[in-house]
């Protein structure tokens, strides 16, 4: 099986931490050359430092908000300019919970533009690059909400849904140029979101975060919680040669939670 990717270059966003982080260890691990991204200077260079590294590999960071995508495109404009990035790992924190009908409009607003205008920006300033290589791989790091729609989680259940149908649109568009875009679907996983979403329904229903969490962990077959590597795991095999053939799908890593066939 063909896992290495030494002379590629990835670009893993929201790489500081938890999911990003793991992927960007992986891709390392198979050699790729890993440029990071998010929001904290003093994280990327901490993880940078960290990543594995073998003759040939130069990991680079790039601090930059998802969210400002005029200054993103400023960004990736530096980091194109310096040759070709043929693995994108498009990945953001998500919204903010509570229901979709108490959901002001701003909140849809931003979340849009963090995940899919900046997408949108990502793989615009890539494509050529890719394009002249002959190599792809586009991986958007998503929710199982994208196949059931996760109570209290009403403005990222509505724009996880449109990264994905805009990924499957990019799919059919882009295979014939040798690049594949496909998504993963974290299910609850332990990083920085999962307490996060666990504090907040502690906050709002009164219940302790073990309670909520063991109501969580009842709903899934493998009866924990997933690692990030886990997930990490999945997302690096997608960006391989030997996943070449594998374009235009959403692969669940929830240890059998989601019940829906397709």
């Amino acid at each position: 099986m063909l896992l290495d990717l030494s002379g590629r270059h990835a670009l893993v966003c929201g790489a500081s931490q938890g999911i990003g982080r793991a992927s960007a260890v992986e891709l390392a691990e198979l050699g790729a050359s890993v440029t990071l991204l998010a929001r904290s200077a003093d994280k990327l260079q901490a993880v940078a430092e960290a990543l594995p590294h073998r003759p040939g590999q130069q990991h680079r960071w790039l601090a930059v908000d998802m969210q400002d995508t005029d200054k993103l495109q400023g960004a990736l404009a530096d980091v194109v300019a310096g040759g070709p990035v043929h693995i994108l790992i498009n990945n953001t924190g998500g919204p903010p919970g509570g229901p979709a009908h108490a959901a002001e409009a701003d909140a849809f607003a931003a979340a849009f533009r963090q995940h899919l205008l900046a997408g949108q920006a990502l793989v615009q300033a890539l494509l050529p690059g890719m394009r002249a290589s002959g190599y792809g791989r586009i991986v958007n790091v998503i929710s199982t909400s994208v196949k059931e729609p996760i109570p209290g989680l009403g403005v990222s259940n509505t724009v996880r849904a449109a990264v994905a149908a805009w990924a499957k649109t990019l799919s059919g568009e882009l295979a014939a140029d040798g690049i594949t875009v496909n998504n993963v679907l974290p299910g609850y996983t332990r990083t920085a979101r999962l307490d996060g979403l666990l504090a907040a329904q502690s906050r709002s229903s009164g219940r302790s975060e073990e309670e909520i969490a063991q109501g969580m962990l009842a709903t899934v077959p493998a009866r924990r919680f997933g690692e990030a590597t886990e997930v990490a795991a999945v997302i690096a095999f997608l960006c391989t040669p030997a996943a070449g053939y594998v374009n235009g799908v959403s692969i669940a890593v929830d240890g059998g939670r989601t019940r829906a066939l397709s």
